[in-house]
């Protein structure tokens, strides 16, 4: 089993690097801790971790947490506790030599997710849920500049955004709020073209690859990925059927441009087209 599991390995990384010597013609540039921003570190272990939000990534704040002697359990882990609880280190908090040191020595790792199923997860849990940040910030400016006889109250609230009109937002070069880490390209959250990540994982397949990766490093035979869903967890979690409801209220030219807008992670990390 391990054997296969080192052979999509090398294919996952072998495919991104290939994507990135056919796009990328910065492979060269110097790694700045703007490119290093959302690389957690967790120095027991010697573990690097990028944070790819709707793939995993409370879970595994919560295993490095485990790993880093913070918690006994994962259980044990609150939600506001990972985000917000600044437990774990980022890689750019340190200096230029701590830095490249951890990038030379630790095992990198990135976990992702097919793109237009983490956009609908990210859409449904910042725009369908009460979000005391999302609604006004990101909801007032999308309502505004997209509704049509939009009504006061949702003008003040920024509460009930629809789906095509956050993907307006999305592909709107000229958009009225900036980019969000939930709806980023991983391409640019992580820097793969810049940054030799030593493992690949994916979401669709996290519970081996989570297991496998915790295997590479040596964890505690005793210390599994968990299984629980972070947030709204009675509601069910996005999937490939879920994605298709929300992208058929779409037009056919928002669903090439929403391809469009992601074709670098498709490419890079091998998913094929909807």
């Amino acid at each position: 089993k391990w054997k296969s599991l080192y052979q999509i390995q090398g294919e996952r990384k072998r495919i991104m690097r290939e994507t990135c010597s056919k796009y990328k013609s910065n492979n060269r540039r110097i790694i700045t801790p703007y490119h290093v921003s959302r690389i957690f570190v967790e120095d027991k272990y010697r573990v690097l971790y990028c944070e790819v939000p709707k793939a995993g990534c409370s879970n595994w704040k919560r295993v490095l947490m485990v790993l880093n002697g913070l918690a006994s359990s994962t259980r044990d882990i609150q939600h506001n506790t990972v985000h917000y609880g600044n437990y774990l280190k980022r890689l750019d908090g340190f200096d230029h030599q701590g830095i490249y040191h951890r990038l030379n020595t630790y095992t990198k790792m990135l976990f992702i997710r097919e793109p237009f199923e983490k956009l609908v997860s990210a859409f449904r849990d910042k725009f369908e849920h009460p979000n005391n940040y999302y609604h006004p910030v990101f909801g007032k400016a999308i309502i505004s500049r997209y509704r049509v006889n939009a009504t006061k109250e949702a003008l003040r609230t920024g509460s009930g955004v629809q789906f095509k009109e956050f993907i307006q937002y999305l592909l709107d070069v000229h958009r009225p709020v900036g980019m969000d880490i939930h709806w980023d390209h991983v391409n640019r959250l992580c820097s793969p073209c810049l940054i030799d990540y030593d493992f690949v994982g994916k979401f669709e397949s996290m519970e081996e690859d989570a297991n496998f990766f915790l295997h590479l490093i040596g964890a505690p035979q005793n210390l599994t990925f968990p299984k629980f869903k972070d947030r709204h967890s009675n509601e069910e979690r996005t999937t490939t059927k879920i994605t298709q409801q929300y992208f058929a209220q779409l037009s056919p030219s928002q669903r090439q441009q929403s391809y469009d807008f992601y074709y670098m992670d498709y490419l890079m990390f091998n998913y094929s087209k909807p």
